[in-house]
């Protein structure tokens, strides 16, 4: 089992959310994150005064999936989150020793 970390901007979520469902995946977790990259955030103007936003707003999305859907998983999350512009995120994955049910008690693949 893998567990995929993939951070986006939070207007791409119903579209990675689609793109999962369509390829057959149920279930995620999202949180609210704030961030930077390479872009090291913005500045903005509010009331005439300037300021570094230095954290940018993110969505951080968790899947855990069967090794055999991981190559899937990457590709639809890539192409739902992408946007051609600086700060479209990253994908991490990790591998998982152990899943549990907590309902039935399933281990493994199937309590995914």
């Amino acid at each position: 089992m893998k567990k995929i970390e993939a951070i986006i901007k939070p207007f791409k979520l119903d579209d990675v959310k689609e793109a999962l469902h369509g390829v057959g995946m149920q279930g995620m977790t999202v949180l609210e994150a704030k961030g930077f990259g390479r872009q090291r955030g913005h500045t903005e103007l509010y009331r005439g005064a300037e300021y570094v936003v230095d954290f940018l707003p993110k969505l951080k999305i968790e899947i855990i999936i069967p090794d055999s859907s991981v190559e899937d998983a990457i590709e639809v999350i890539s192409k739902a989150a992408h946007t051609g512009k600086i700060g479209d995120g990253k994908i991490f994955i990790s591998d998982i020793g152990e899943a549990v049910r907590i309902r039935t008690g399933e281990r493994g693949d199937q309590a995914l």
